[in-house]
């Protein structure tokens, strides 16, 4: 748990940060500096490393996060990023009130990958007996607002979920309600922090007042079939799992403070003042050191660490004595029963009461997750805006996860320290040299040891994209960047020819030029965009589409990794007649399937060249590692332009879905004929081809409405390829669940078009 940032925005009266016995926040930095960030995340990492620990869970926290601001935190977490991801799984998360979340932080905990959990108390009166601000005015607009952004279809990927602080003074019913109207993925109910020297508030004369309000809501939770994950009352079943107030599972939670400082589990700040301190902090001391410390140490011992009394109790292995610092009393320390036992005891009876749920059957599809939304979405055959945009900040995440790899492969932390710093000053500039799709195939051709011949896979990429990046961004740099063939490609901005240079070049970045050194070479190259190329300048050229500008990508080094041979770089008429049938088909697509061409406005970025071949005249593809971006060979005809594109285009945004969820079981060997090639296809293959034809169907269906003609029967072909490779994959029994949800889907989808058609 990482307490970025010491102070918040709201006034909690039962915070136990602020409120309670330990008052060390009043010594710390209002906010973590790069400095202790950098050392966190090191010793993070140290620690995966040395143990080859598969995941480790990164909790964002405080005080209040959001204060960080957005590029506070995108500093952090690229950071994070960076230094963690190539050793070890990084899941990320983050706990916040809510008040400052806003669309441009969503993209950012999207593109990261963050989870996000907000803190909420229910409806308005029970959230606004504790969260209010200073002033006492209500925290519960502003709360619901930042659950509304989450719950949208683009930002729903980092709704992790609501935690719930009870009072017994509110209505429990209520708060269930309000609580389900959010839909959120998990409910953490928590018990309100107090020790036996400070007891939880008991109105009346009630013993167990929070074991009955827990089971009026558990009983309405049954009731209701548990429509939400409530981790309390699942963790609190026989087998349901620890957590850190229940159960005997050790503990794994250390927190770095602002300062630095390693602590224990923050709860314990509800104990005394100084509680959680271990006297160790991330400069000078390892994990291994802090998870040593007596307090950390006790609570890896199971039952042998708790008291007497706990250990003798017939349900110890459930309640696990209960939180830590909910066991303080002075005089005997944490060497007591929660102070919360009797509640404990009585709630797990109730629990007990209500057998376990039955899982529903494989073909119960009545509840749908935010996986089959999106599943669903993309199964009409082209998808909504917001899952292109989800898809498209899903990849951008892997690039960057990439990245942050490439960089201990690298000679030099220049590029690197540079594209920190152009990430923090100007991220929409870093961003679109990213999101080019060749960044990523070089990325991956660097990290594959096993790649064949052709491009060095010991050429450094990131100094040339750093370069990019402070280019397009207009801020001065100076880098060392590989040279091949006498060329130096910055991707989405094009090469730079200079016969004479060696194997690596000076190449110094200012507004509107680059200055480059080496070997023999030295010379001033002025970028004038709206000049003709020069012989040692060769931009990328673009082409303005319907939807924006697509680049017609015939120079990066990266864009052969289709199997297929690409065009070298094309002669001045060829690539304007090229962008003219690019221009066209784009309108093409427009005309006759408009939602499959808002799917390729919010995605495809670059087109892609391929050789011309005599024995193949028409060709194109796609390539996994290669998002947005297709190959075609140059065609004058619009219309056929316009069907490669959107068949291409398919396949992009499945592999994507790929890259996300297993649609195929794990392992699969089957092999399934299909009418459009005469070797069986493995399951994966098939999948692609029956989205891809889909579409293509769409497409001809839409033009044999205006034009029967050749048109209709072209539409029955593929709809007839494409119900005999769904059906075959259905009766393949290869699919996973998901899998088997989306191919469904898509029959229906298909079966729409035909009666849509009539």
């Amino acid at each position: 748990m990482l307490k970025v940032h010491s102070r918040c925005d709201l006034s909690c009266d039962h915070c136990y940060v602020y409120q309670h016995a330990d008052q060390t926040w009043r010594g710390r930095p209002v906010r973590m500096s790069a400095a202790t960030a950098q050392s966190a995340a090191r010793r993070i990492a140290e620690h995966a490393r040395e143990h080859e620990l598969p995941v480790v869970h990164v909790v964002l926290h405080g005080g209040e996060p959001l204060l960080l601001g957005a590029a506070g935190l995108r500093e952090l977490l690229a950071e994070l990023r960076a230094a963690i991801t190539p050793w070890t799984r990084l899941d990320l998360r983050m706990q916040t009130n809510g008040v400052l979340l806003d669309e441009e932080l969503c993209r950012l905990f999207v593109e990261y990958d963050v989870q996000v959990g907000v803190s909420f108390d229910g409806d308005r009166a029970a959230n606004d007996r504790h969260r209010v601000f200073a002033h006492g005015g209500s925290s519960h607009d502003h709360v619901r607002r930042a659950l509304a952004l989450l719950r949208r279809p683009e930002f729903r990927a980092s709704y992790a979920g609501i935690l719930c602080t009870i009072d017994v003074r509110n209505d429990p019913d209520r708060v269930y309600e309000a609580l389900l109207a959010e839909s959120p993925p998990r409910v953490d109910l928590l018990l309100p922090h107090a020790t036996w020297d400070h007891p939880p508030l008991r109105p009346g004369s009630e013993p167990t007042p929070y074991a009955t309000w827990l089971g009026r809501l558990h009983r309405r939770w049954v009731d209701d079939g548990r429509p939400v994950s409530i981790r309390m009352f699942e963790a609190l079943r026989p087998g349901g799992g620890g957590t850190e107030a229940f159960g005997l599972a050790p503990a794994d939670v250390l927190v770095i403070e602002a300062d630095g400082s390693w602590e224990q589990v923050d709860s314990l700040k509800t104990a005394y003042h100084g509680a959680a301190d271990t006297g160790f902090d991330v400069f000078d001391n390892s994990v291994d050191e802090a998870a040593r410390h007596p307090g950390v140490a006790i609570r890896q011992d199971g039952a042998d660490g708790l008291c007497a009394t706990c250990r003798a109790c017939p349900v110890v292995d459930r309640c696990g004595g209960g939180l830590y610092a909910h066991r303080w009393r002075t005089g005997s320390g944490f060497d007591n029963p929660s102070v919360y036992c009797p509640d404990l005891l009585r709630l797990i009876d109730t629990v007990d009461a209500y057998p376990p749920p039955t899982p529903p059957a494989p073909a119960d599809r009545s509840a749908t997750s935010p996986v089959d939304e999106l599943l669903d979405d993309l199964a009409t055959g082209h998808g909504s805006a917001s899952t292109l945009a989800l898809l498209a900040a899903t990849q951008l995440s892997i690039t960057r996860a990439l990245l942050a790899a490439c960089r201990d492969r690298s000679g030099t932390t220049a590029a690197w320290e540079l594209l920190v710093h152009l990430d923090r000053a100007a991220p929409e500039a870093v961003r679109a040299v990213l999101e080019h799709p060749f960044v990523r195939a070089g990325l991956v051709h660097r990290l594959d040891s096993s790649a064949p011949p052709g491009l060095s896979a010991a050429v450094d990429p990131l100094p040339a994209i750093a370069t990019a990046a402070a280019l397009r961004a207009g801020v001065p740099a100076t880098l060392h960047v590989p040279v091949r063939a006498d060329a130096i490609t910055l991707p989405t901005l094009g090469s730079l020819v200079l016969p004479g240079l060696t194997e690596s070049a000076e190449v110094t970045v200012r507004p509107g030029e680059l200055q480059v050194r080496g070997g023999s070479v030295e010379q001033t190259v002025l970028l004038d965009p709206l000049a003709p190329p020069s012989a040692s300048w060769r931009p990328t050229r673009d082409v303005a589409v319907p939807g924006g500008r697509v680049l017609l990508e015939d120079g990066d080094p990266y864009r052969d990794c289709y199997g297929q041979p690409v065009e070298s770089r094309l002669e001045g008429p060829a690539a304007r007649a090229l962008g003219r049938t690019l221009a066209a088909a784009w309108e093409v697509v427009h005309r006759d399937v408009p939602a499959h061409a808002a799917a390729l406005d919010g995605g495809l970025r670059a087109v892609v060249p391929l050789a011309p071949d005599p024995a193949r005249p028409l060709r194109s593809a796609t390539a996994r590692h290669a998002f947005g971006a297709v190959a075609v060979t140059p065609h004058p005809d619009p219309e056929t332009m316009a069907v490669l594109l959107v068949h291409e285009w398919q396949h992009a945004k499945l592999g994507a879905v790929l890259d996300l969820y297993d649609l195929v079981e794990p392992g699969e060997s089957t092999r399934i004929r299909v009418p459009w090639r005469p070797d069986p296809r493995p399951p994966e293959g098939v999948l692609q081809g029956v989205y891809a034809h889909l579409a293509v169907t769409q497409v001809w269906q839409s033009r044999a409405a205006t034009d029967p003609g050749d048109a209709s029967a072209h539409a029955a072909h593929f709809l007839g390829w494409t119900r005999d490779g769904v059906d075959a994959l259905l009766a393949s029994r290869s699919l996973s669940a998901a899998g088997e949800r989306f191919v469904g889907q898509l029959r229906h989808a298909l079966e729409e078009t035909v009666v849509g058609s009539r």
